[in-house]
């Protein structure tokens, strides 16, 4: 899986994360079958005749986000990669391969014959002139370290009025903040508010385990840090997804005794494969107390809803065992 080492190849720069519970929903609501029109992150007006109903994903979170709502894509891409590594919202067997997440088929996407293509923001350079051409587009903004949860409300709502699921839309993210809530009850009923926790996954270059943290503004901190928890990396990370990089020396700087290390490996687990007999590993406080937790395997930790429920009882489990 090298998809995780291109995004860690990112510029690292220091950010914040903050959240609220108001983000801002497409600019209009139209009556079920009638034209739809939706202001999507580029701050571009996209124009539909009906809510759509053939869709094309280019983007895993966004695929989940489709699929979550009930709506089955025609064709998302790297359909494989998604079975392997966002399980919590199964794809259907029919939906059709449009290529690579950063390199998809534009005539395999047209020959779908869509009503409109929903990606994210950051593959959106060059492909998107191409594309509409033929298909409305929709771009999503997939990632903000500086409000990630207000940031999947706001796509959740804008796809939800894209493929006129409204209500569904709104359902999807109360049960999120339904899941959110119960996690922090049951983190203050076992006294565990405020544990630490450091969050990374991990791949091998040769001999070299490389580490990413995943700091705060990472949607996944956000999810821990919602049921009550402290993320431990204060390195920096870069704007977008809130991930940092290391090897396992600077894993160092995580010095507190209570923290526990949850990691994420739906494919190669460096974890243990690669560190087992470090001499560092071994003495890092979460290793010596045994407060690893890994993530189950399909838990996307760039997906939609679903995911972040997924994740915050995990992390809940981790923080309260």
């Amino acid at each position: 899986m090298r998809i995780p080492a291109l995004i860690a190849a990112a510029a690292i720069v220091l950010t914040a994360c903050g959240t609220t519970e108001n983000p801002a929903a497409p600019d209009e609501s139209t009556a079920a079958g009638g034209p739809v029109t939706v202001t999507d992150s580029r701050g571009k007006k996209v124009e539909l005749k009906s809510p759509a109903k053939r869709v094309v994903s280019l983007e895993w979170g966004e695929t989940e986000i489709i699929t979550s709502l009930g709506v089955t894509p025609v064709g998302v891409a790297d359909a494989a990669g998604y079975r392997v590594w966002d399980s919590v919202v199964p794809l259907d067997g029919s939906v059709k391969d449009v290529g690579k997440r950063n390199e998809p088929s534009v005539d395999a996407i047209v020959a779908l014959n869509p009503d409109v293509i929903v990606m994210a923001a950051e593959r959106d350079s060059t492909l998107v002139p191409q594309l509409e051409k033929y298909v409305p587009v929709v771009v999503t903004k997939s990632s903000d370290a500086g409000r990630n949860l207000d940031r999947l409300r706001e796509d959740v709502r804008l796809i939800a009025q894209v493929v006129g699921k409204g209500a569904e839309g709104d359902r999807l993210l109360s049960d999120m903040d339904a899941k959110l809530a119960d996690g922090r009850k049951a983190v203050e009923a076992k006294g565990a508010t405020g544990t630490p926790f450091l969050m990374a996954d991990g791949w091998l270059e040769g001999s070299t385990v490389n580490i990413r943290p995943f700091g705060k503004g990472s949607l996944v901190s956000d999810a821990a840090e919602q049921v009550g928890l402290k993320n431990a990396w204060t390195g920096e990370v870069d704007a977008q997804w809130g991930l940092g990089q290391t090897d396992v020396e600077g894993l160092t700087a995580v010095t507190d005794p209570k923290t526990v290390f949850v990691y994420s490996a739906s494919e190669e687990d460096v974890f243990t494969t690669g560190l087992a007999q470090n001499p560092v590993w071994q003495r890092l406080p979460f290793v010596t107390s045994g407060k690893i937790t890994k993530l189950e395997t399909g838990t996307w930790t760039f997906g939609g809803p679903k995911s972040v429920g997924h994740i915050a009882d995990q992390f809940v489990k981790a923080a309260t065992a």
